[in-house]
């Protein structure tokens, strides 16, 4: 059996990557493709929901150890998927009261052992709108310096992670009404 792919997809909210994810599904199922999208948020809430945890958006407040006992235990539920492709749906970093964190720190990134990174940014004035938009989680106050900082942040971070593990990083821009070309750009890279 051929080595399955696990592609790391990281952006910020308010570039639309959970609209990407879905087309990019839509395409490679339609291509027949055993395919699998893995929230690691979520897998970490289920855990820290074990333990008290309520709000989904308390996880990054967490202390440090706990932040990465989390990520170690969806790591492994992860690293045990065996579909032909794997996407995971992450951020690059968290911001955590003491700073910025890495979303995929090295211990993550030695369990799930990715193959692919994609980065998906948007122009600055695109995300501030969508997250106006999004009542649906409990955010920090938005800037549009904040969303520049947060994307310079992402890129350096994905970058580090793609240094670390040797797999490549494909940086995509999903621009306005573009989420069909930007998920046919991310198949074509991933040579799917």
């Amino acid at each position: 059996m051929a080595e399955n792919k696990k592609i790391v997809m990281v952006g910020i909210p308010g570039v639309g990557k959970t609209t990407l994810l879905a087309k990019m599904v839509e395409i490679l199922k339609n291509h027949e493709k055993n395919v699998s999208v893995i929230s690691f948020g979520s897998l970490m809430f289920d855990v820290a929901k074990e333990n008290g945890l309520t709000d989904r958006d308390e996880l990054r407040k967490l202390p440090l150890f706990e932040q990465q006992r989390l990520q170690k235990v969806a790591a492994e539920k992860i690293a045990s998927h065996t579909e032909e492709i794997i996407i995971i749906d992450t951020h690059a970093f968290i911001n955590s009261p003491e700073g910025y964190y890495s979303g995929l720190p090295e211990h993550v990134l030695k369990i799930i052992k990715p193959t692919n990174f994609v980065s998906v940014s948007a122009k600055p004035e695109e995300i501030y709108n969508r997250r106006m938009k999004d009542d649906t989680r409990n955010r920090d106050k938005i800037t549009l310096p904040n969303i520049k900082k947060e994307l310079d942040v992402q890129s350096g971070m994905i970058s580090a992670c793609a240094v670390i593990t040797g797999a490549p990083v494909r940086h995509v821009l999903n621009g306005e009404g573009k989420v069909d070309e930007a998920a046919t750009k991310i198949i074509s890279a991933m040579g799917l």
